[in-house]
């Protein structure tokens, strides 16, 4: 089987992020979406000339919250919403992304993010290669051999050696990581009084989150604060955990990248 290769482009963090740059060049609102507008269409440029994909596709989240917030209404609560002028530009930008033949997937009832990783999944389920485009730590969940993240923005790979480095865990245990820990920029708390020392140490020694619960070796100061907070440190796991089921309606020959 020849092998495709599947680019995925989150593209409001890919856009959010090019218009905060903006923001601080100029004071007129037409100009930042301008100059937002060429940005990206530089940047996506760039992008397929250099993964040189088989497929391509950029993914955007849906307007209303979804099932996160039902199971956890604070979910993402400090997150600033979108401005207007940007808001209002996003059918701009997706006209420029089908302009250099990049399709827009959209969707009224999921995140971006589970939306990327069950494509993801397929694929590489299929030993396909997928290249994820993100700041987004979150995906990182999802390394296989057939899966990479990159960060545009940072000029890296969110790979192996990048989680090693930033939490010391196996990509497998990310989600009961964040579980301990929390993620301030979702506003999920995980255990309180926990950090990323002890995360490590805990996954390190016992693997999973339910055998860190199941442990009868823990001091009683860890084990009041894990007792304390389990509610939270599931809903976190619960909320982190990447859904790679979503029904997509559509077949990869969709996808593909005509140059």
């Amino acid at each position: 089987m020849a092998q495709n290769h599947l680019l995925i482009i989150d593209a409001l963090n890919l856009i959010r992020r090019v218009h905060a740059v903006q923001l601080n060049q100029s004071n007129d609102p037409v100009a930042q979406i301008s100059a937002t507008r060429e940005t990206i269409k530089q940047a996506v440029r760039k992008l397929l000339a250099i993964t040189a994909p088989t497929h391509v596709v950029a993914v955007f989240d849906a307007e209303q919250t979804g099932w996160r917030h039902e199971i956890y209404p604070d979910y993402k609560a400090n997150r600033k919403p979108m401005p207007e002028s940007l808001q209002q530009a996003l059918n701009l930008i997706q006209d420029d992304l089908w302009d250099l033949n990049v399709d827009s997937l959209l969707t009224e009832q999921d995140e971006a993010d589970d939306l990327i990783a069950t494509l993801a999944i397929k694929m590489s389920a299929q030993q396909q290669q997928v290249t994820i485009i993100s700041t987004d730590k979150g995906y990182c969940q999802l390394l296989n051999p057939y899966i990479q993240i990159r960060d545009y923005f940072n000029k890296r790979w969110l790979d192996q050696n990048f989680i090693n480095d930033k939490f010391g865990v196996q990509p497998q245990q990310l989600v009961d990581y964040w579980a301990l820990t929390g993620i301030s920029g979702s506003h999920l708390a995980g255990v309180a009084g926990i950090g990323p020392k002890t995360a490590t140490q805990l996954l390190t020694q016992h693997t999973t989150l339910d055998a860190i619960y199941a442990s009868e070796e823990l001091k009683p100061k860890l084990r009041e604060k894990l007792d304390t907070h389990k509610e939270m440190a599931y809903i976190t796991q619960q909320l982190a955990q990447l859904k790679i089921d979503i029904p997509l309606g559509f077949n990869l020959k969709d996808l593909r990248y005509q140059p």
